[in-house]
């Protein structure tokens, strides 16, 4: 996920205002954009997943052909589901 700079004017009411106001002052922050971007880097994944890392993306994609691999061709009965799953 390349970086790119937006700008944007923004309109907030005092509650919003102090709560970044705050955040300038704990993280040592030059102005409320800097605190914008900190607050988003704080929470925004609580509503938006981060972008994965190439290098992870990857790791996944090996683990899983390696496992497709080893596997591919063993079936599992519904009694030996059951019975991994303990039902």
């Amino acid at each position: 996920m390349e970086n790119k700079t937006i700008s944007a004017r923004v309109e907030l009411d005092n509650y919003a205002s102090k709560v970044l106001a705050v955040l300038k002052a704990k993280y040592n922050l030059k102005d409320k954009s800097e605190a914008i971007n900190k607050f988003a880097e704080l929470y925004g994944d609580e509503v938006v997943e981060k972008e994965p890392k190439e290098e992870y993306v990857k790791h996944i994609l090996e683990v899983t052909n390696k496992h497709l691999e080893r596997h591919k061709n063993k079936k599992m009965s519904i009694k030996e589901l059951d019975a991994l799953f303990e039902v």
